[in-house]
């Protein structure tokens, strides 16, 4: 330590030596002499070990000219700042607590060298290079150095700007500097501030604090307003880190407040505000926003959700009557609160010193709070009317927030900090020789303090404060970080109160907790409710997000989903289709089963169509019937009698087959429906083709030599050519069936949001030769009964078998366009009604006419009658 001070020493005698050519001391004097003296302001304590601070005790300081046309003068500080001063007191009870614990350092006494930045960067750079270097006026280079020792760490600084000045430097040599207050982000930097420690949270994790508070409440749309400094415009860089390309939550404009009172910069950054949809500020500024606030002020911008950083969040500057209206109900990040027993007594014991040569800021807080001038006092203060001190004033009969130690925030860090170098000092101390961290196991000796071996144990520490805060540190010197979430609340009678809504910290277990209290907030809106502050509305269920070109992510348009797709939960910008048996909603929102369609027995067409076929059957019973009972008589005898029986039993079976395509389609069905159709009709085809065959054959055998023509019309031949016949449809039917049997199908080319239910036919090729070999026999059937049509019977058969015929090809040859043409369940209609009207109109047309000669014309139902010889 010393060494590098004897270093630093010589460098400023080298520099001096080397500008001042009128020096006549030689250049390699025995004494080397400070090239400047600062004059600054602080207080100091004597110890073993000395630590120093540097603290804001005034609000604001002077801009000097620097003509260079003679010495330039140090700033001049003004404007008392009560809470910077007991941060300073606090950071003295904390020594002096240490040196009366017995557990703590025991046989060490620490002291403290503490000066005031006065707000000024060069100022506190200064000031921490006394605190380094030391102040002497000569030091002797051949001998030990002598005078106040330089200090082993620092607390402070307050600002994140002078915090990154000062570590700069420090940290080429290793000094341990513990801020209480610098929050920017870059300090975690541990490759530019390796010895840069801290008790308050960086500003890297009050951003994530804002924007989880942001997404709470839905907040996806907010401003940005910063300071023009390191603390403001490292938290605006923070900001959109960690806002990212998705992360929800979008910045709606970014504004740099002026350093200086700029009213027309002030105005624009205003006019931005007012016409910004975003309802929600967030200010990440120091005393900027006091201009700001007078700009709201005199514009009467309201309506707006503010969110106050740390540095700003209990500044009771800003909660006055006149700003209330514009501030009220701010949400703000708050440092955690904390106590600190035996603080106010300590405070209880400050004295002024009339004669101003000790206790620096006594004096200057004396004066603040009793509004009196020590003597001699400021030139027309007494003629004004002003008191002068007396140094006996009652400090307990004033009402000040210098007393009031119930909401200690940054003086509590003031102590954690304090706390830290001591518990790391103490375990350095405590180190056994040859079980030290240091080359050769060594350790760090009381009379030979080096600072970087503080560092060291600066990152090991970790304690518990009496208030039951745990304090360590990171890889980067932050401390676990916490928060206070804090609410300005605007009382009926005007008062003002901040008000500890909620916490936000990070544990080593949870991570990232947020944890608020909604009904203890105050809202300043007349709906007494959050406020709404998006840039574009939630898009509703069936709709998804398109992005607006050129703008950010929580701008868009809502597009609603096609159909058969509804909008994703897990991905708001597209849209998903359903899967294949389900179709969407009507609102988009969610997939519901496709609608089932098929020709059911429960609609109106199924039961029209199911009602014909049994009516048909019953017809068909019912004739059966008539012959069955009327079978000796000549009509019914007429043309073989079986074949008209086979016919009935056949037609029968036409009507009951179309049963078999209504209902829902399964596979016995689909592979019965056809096979049963296409064999009951070849059966039914295969007897008309018989019985007109065997009336051309009796019209031949009535000639001359004709005889020999019924031989090959028996009744066996007859049989035999309907069994050969049907058995052909019968063997297309099962090979169909075996090689590409039919098969119920879902279509969906239909109807998108249907699934028609259909039996395929499996083979295309045995649909058509099934359906052909009909047409041939009924084709062969028509023109055999057509060359037959004008026989001389009386009641010629052939002329209803024409007739039948022409129906039947006549309905066969519409049904095919028509089935192709018909989608869905309207196929299987098309093929139900083509079977009952080809059905019926071969009962009406073979045995309408004879069922009319057995009931109602039964003198006409004689063989006479038939063969045309006249009624008997």
């Amino acid at each position: 330590m010393w060494t590098f001070l004897t270093t630093k020493l010589l460098l400023f005698f080298l520099l001096y030596s080397y500008f001042s050519s009128a020096v006549s001391s030689p250049l390699y004097s025995s004494s080397c002499h400070l090239q400047g003296q600062f004059y600054l302001s602080g207080i100091h304590k004597a110890g073993d070990v000395v630590l120093g601070g540097l603290f804001q005790i005034h609000l604001f300081s002077t801009h000097s000219d620097l003509p260079f046309t003679s010495e330039p003068q140090q700033p001049t500080c003004y404007g008392f700042h009560i809470s910077g001063f007991r941060e300073v007191l606090t950071m003295a009870f904390a020594i002096d607590e240490i040196n009366r614990n017995s557990n703590l350092l025991p046989n060490v006494t620490l002291g403290y060298s503490l000066y005031d930045n006065c707000v000024r960067v060069g100022v506190a750079f200064l000031a921490a290079l006394s605190l380094v270097n030391g102040q002497e006026e000569q030091i002797i280079l051949h001998e030990n150095c002598v005078g106040t020792p330089p200090v082993l760490g620092i607390v402070g600084d307050s600002s994140s700007t002078r915090s990154i000045a000062i570590s700069t430097v420090l940290g080429l040599y290793r000094v341990p500097m513990v801020s209480y207050f610098a929050t920017c982000s870059c300090l975690s930097d541990r490759q530019k501030f390796p010895s840069f420690f801290r008790t308050i949270p960086s500003d890297a994790f009050q951003v994530r604090a804002m924007i989880q508070i942001l997404k709470h409440f839905g907040w996806t749309w907010f401003g940005l307003l910063v300071s023009d400094d390191d603390y403001g415009l490292h938290a605006a860089r923070s900001f959109q880190t960690d806002l990212g390309p998705s992360g929800g939550v979008c910045l709606a404009y970014t504004e740099i407040l002026p350093k200086e009172n700029d009213p027309a910069e002030l105005k624009r950054i205003v006019d931005v505000m007012k016409k910004s949809t975003a309802r929600v500020v967030i200010g990440f500024a120091h005393s900027h926003m006091i201009n700001l606030m007078e700009e709201v002020v005199r514009q009467n911008v309201t309506g707006l959700q503010w969110i106050a950083s740390e540095v700003w969040t209990t500044a009771a500057v800003l909660q006055t009557p006149r700003l209330m209206p514009y501030l009220g109900g701010t949400l703000g990040i708050a440092v955690r609160r904390g106590e600190i027993p035996e603080l106010r007594d300590f405070l209880l014991q400050i004295r002024p010193d009339p004669h101003h040569n000790n206790s620096y800021g006594n004096n200057m807080f004396w004066e603040y709070t009793f509004q009196c001038r020590f003597t001699p006092p400021p030139a027309g203060w007494v003629e004004a009317g002003g008191a002068l001190c007396t140094g006996q004033e009652d400090l307990e009969s004033v009402e000040t927030e210098f007393l009031d130690v119930s909401n200690l925030r940054p003086e509590y860090n003031v102590y954690k900090a304090v706390y830290a170098l001591a518990y790391a000092l103490d375990d350095m101390l405590q180190c056994e020789p040859g079980r030290g961290p240091f080359s050769g196991n060594s350790c760090g000796n009381l009379h030979r303090l080096e600072p970087w071996q503080l560092v060291y144990y600066l990152g090991k520490v970790n304690f518990t404060t009496s208030f039951g805060d745990q304090v360590s540190f990171d890889e980067n010197g932050d401390v676990l970080p916490i928060y206070d979430i804090m609410n300005w609340q605007w009382l009926p009678d005007g008062r003002t109160k901040v008000q500890t809504v909620g916490e936000v910290k990070k544990s080593a277990f949870k991570g990232e907790e947020l944890k608020l209290d909604e009904d203890k907030i105050f809202w300043n809106f007349e709906s007494k409710e959050p406020p709404r502050s998006v840039c574009s509305e939630s898009c509703p269920p069936g709709t998804r997000m398109a992005r607006k070109k050129g703008e950010p992510e929580c701008c868009f348009d809502c597009i609603p989903c096609s159909e058969g797709m509804i909008s994703n939960k897990t991905d708001s910008t597209e849209c998903i289709s359903c899967p294949e048996d389900f179709w969407s909603s009507p609102q988009r929102d969610h997939c519901v089963p496709k609608k089932i369609e098929f020709l059911s027995y429960h609609e109106p067409l199924g039961i029209c169509l199911t009602t014909t076929s049994l009516l048909g059957t019953f017809i068909c019973a019912v004739i059966l019937g008539i012959f069955i009972y009327h079978r000796r008589t000549p009509v019914v005898r007429a043309n073989n009698s079986e074949l008209s029986f086979q016919l009935l039993l056949s037609l029968k079976l036409c009507f009951l087959c179309s049963l078999l395509f209504i209902g829902r389609p399964r596979l016995w069905t689909c592979q019965l429906r056809h096979a049963a159709f296409g064999i009951s009709f070849v059966l039914c085809v295969s007897c008309i083709l018989v019985k007109t065959m065997v009336v051309l054959a009796v019209f031949k055998a009535s000639k001359p030599g004709g005889e020999a023509s019924l031989k090959w019309f028996g009744a066996v031949q007859q049989r035999g050519t309907v069994v050969v016949l049907t058995s052909v449809q019968a063997t297309i039917c099962t090979v169909w069936l075996v090689s590409a049997s039919p098969a119920p199908h879902k279509n969906t080319y239909y109807h998108n949001d249907k699934i028609v239910y259909e039996c395929v036919v499996g083979s295309t090729v045995g649909f058509a030769v099934l359906l052909g070999y009909i047409g041939i026999l009924a084709i062969l059937s028509f023109l055999i009964a057509f060359l037959a049509r004008n026989l001389p019977d009386s009641f010629n058969e052939a002329k209803l078998i024409t007739f039948s015929m022409l129906i039947f090809c006549a309905v066969w040859v519409a049904f095919v366009p028509a089935y192709v043409n018909s989608p869905g369940k309207y196929a299987d209609a098309v093929e139900v009604f083509a079977i009952l009207a080809s059905s019926f109109g071969l009962l009406v047309a073979l045995f309408g006419p004879k069922c009319y000669i057995i009931l109602l014309r039964p003198e006409r139902n004689t063989k006479k009658a038939i063969m045309g010889r006249g009624i008997e």
